[in-house]
């Protein structure tokens, strides 16, 4: 069952997903210069955030639609 999720829920979700992934890619950065690897910067970190965000987000609405609809007995 495909179930979309409503704008209202999608914009209610964003700033979550989007900070959650830019706080997951800054410390995943840090753990990354452990190899040598560059450390993100906190904008660079933001940016980058605001773009997983997205997908992150629909992901997470899909699932909360289909819960709803579960719920609801659809």
């Amino acid at each position: 069952m495909k179930t979309r999720p409503s704008w209202l829920l999608l914009a209610a979700l964003y700033p979550f997903g989007a900070g959650a992934a830019a706080v997951n890619l800054f410390f995943a950065s840090l753990i990354g210069s452990w190899v040598g690897w560059r450390v993100l910067t906190p904008w660079e970190a933001v940016f980058w955030g605001a773009l997983l965000g997205v997908p992150a987000t629909w992901w997470f609405a899909r699932h909360i639609a289909r819960l709803m609809a579960e719920a609801e007995g659809r």
